[in-house]
């Protein structure tokens, strides 16, 4: 018995018998000579169809077998979900080995392989050591007997920060566990050789002192935003004479004998990062100031604690000022140029003790953290918030005469009347730069030399961040680096606005030693 031809046999048969039929009618109406060529393009044509014919002929075979079996068996596969892959494998085998002997080879196909790659689980970076904010749980501490806290309520009808009163009973009992620190444990770390040299000796001691040194007491101190602190000196003062003065309530600096310092609000901590930017800019006018906790406070968040100086001068009256100026008055002053190159002043000038250099280093220490309080205290110069005291105080509506308004914290030293104190350096991070109170540059026609090559250093970052990292509780308030970097993006944007306003200006830039 003969087996049937297979398809592609017959097929050629066809093709074969259709090109003579084609051929044999069409060269009865031509020439011989067109005919033959038509016959060898003919044939040409037809043995190149043979050849790649005959090339895929044996794979074509067996590969259209195994596509059938694997349609097949993938059918099967999903008609029944319980078949492995072994048994599809082995059915597939089987059909190769039939295919095999049929067409005279005896040698298996292997089956194709489909390599998957699945993603991997994204595994999540590890938390480096002061770039994420440690979570804390609440510490439920009971309120203390005898310390209890109290709003005040200002002439302007808005609320003052919160005060602290001490009870005649005396100190909490978890007051002595403040300031156990030893120098290991010390919040100002200080791990190089030397401290970052824009700091003084007294600046890393004063540091230090506020942020490990015991309390003795808190007074209540009513024209200042939060209390006063009484550290224990090394001659160990009485607690009980510290705490009578408390209560006696009378004035801070007789309160103080030793060394204090004055408890910010937590709102405050902005006068922290002043400090080291004050230092870093080479001006030098703040009080040095870091960050702590009290654990015998309600509420546990950190608060700045900035040095005492009884050598300011005393501020008794509504301004809060050692000099009275108002916006007219102090435009005035900058036309004089009082006390600059060593001239005296003459008396229809109407000159202060202040230098005139000092002015602008107040400017541009106000611009950069967009301190207004002093200079705009009705918040003239820009759009302010509901939240920003001008507002909340009715002050944003008596902008109309504005050579009228006072200064604000215009301070001295009793010893030093040249110069002055930068005092409650409220910043402000989250001010955009289209809204930027350029009031506070006004009439200022210099600028530091030592400022300004800070800025332009491209320095500015590298010395903030070194800076910052010696407050250990600050740094971790603000979310470690990724805060503090946040926070000096502000200051380097504010820093190129005012480089500019130099330059378009024609503002000088000059060596300000006085």
């Amino acid at each position: 018995m003969t087996s049937a031809a297979p398809p592609g046999r017959l097929l050629n048969c066809c093709l074969l018998a259709l090109c003579a039929w084609g051929l044999r009618a069409w060269g009865r109406r031509r020439p011989k000579n067109r005919r033959n060529a038509l016959l060898g393009a003919a044939g040409a044509v037809y043995l190149l169809f043979l050849v790649s014919r005959v090339g895929h002929a044996a794979p074509g075979e067996h590969g259209g077998a195994r596509q059938a079996s694997y349609r097949r068996l993938r059918g099967a596969e999903t008609e029944a979900p319980g078949i492995s892959l072994d048994e599809l494998l082995l059915a597939d085998a089987e059909l190769a080995g039939e295919a095999g002997a049929a067409g005279g080879t005896t040698a298996p196909l292997q089956p194709n392989v489909v390599y998957i790659t699945l993603r991997s689980k994204r595994i999540k970076p590890a938390h480096i050591r002061g770039t994420v904010r440690p979570k804390r749980r609440k510490k439920q501490v009971p309120p203390v007997r005898g310390f209890e806290r109290q709003a005040k309520q200002t002439s302007g009808g808005a609320t003052e920060s919160q005060t602290w009163k001490l009870g005649a009973k005396g100190l909490p009992a978890n007051l002595k566990d403040e300031g156990k620190s030893t120098d290991r444990d010390s919040n100002i770390r200080i791990y190089s050789e030397s401290a970052p040299p824009w700091f003084s000796k007294e600046d890393i001691g004063a540091m230090h002192l506020l942020a490990d040194s015991k309390i003795a007491g808190i007074k209540q101190t009513p024209f200042h935003h939060g209390g006063l602190i009484l550290f224990e000196s090394g001659s160990e003062p009485s607690r009980n004479s510290s705490l009578v003065q408390a209560i006696r309530g009378k004035s801070a600096a007789s309160a103080c004998q030793g060394q204090c310092a004055r408890i910010g609000r937590p709102l405050d901590m902005s006068e922290v990062f002043a400090f080291h930017l004050d230092r870093i800019l080479g001006l030098n006018r703040t009080l040095p100031s870091v960050s702590r906790k009290f654990q015998f406070f309600q509420d546990v968040h950190p608060c700045p604690v900035i040095l005492w100086d009884s050598s300011l001068s005393p501020t008794d009256n509504d301004s809060q000022s050692s000099v009275r100026l108002n916006w007219g008055s102090y435009q005035h002053l900058l036309k004089q140029k009082c006390w600059q190159n060593g001239k005296v002043p003459r008396p229809e000038w109407k000159c202060t003790d202040v230098h005139h250099y000092e002015w602008s280093k107040l400017a541009l220490f106000d611009f950069l953290l967009q301190v207004y309080s002093r200079l705009d205290r009705h918040c003239c110069g820009f759009k302010p918030r509901k939240e920003d005291s001008c507002v909340q105080q009715g002050l944003k509506l008596k902008c109309d005469d504005q050579d009228q308004i006072n200064l604000m914290h215009i301070i001295q030293r009793k010893h030093d009347p040249r110069h002055l104190v930068f005092i409650d350096n409220k910043g402000f991070f989250d001010r955009s730069e289209d809204n930027l109170d350029f009031k506070l540059l006004g009439g200022i026609k210099e600028f530091p030399e030592s400022a300004v090559s800070v800025l332009k250093s491209q320095r500015l970052r590298e010395k903030l961040l070194q800076s910052l990292f010696l407050d250990r509780v600050y740094w971790d308030s603000q979310g470690g680096r990724q805060g503090i970097e946040k926070l000096i993006d502000v200051i380097e944007r504010r820093a190129k606005i005012l480089l500019t306003y130099i330059n378009a200006h024609g503002v000088k830039v000059l060596r300000m030693n006085e």
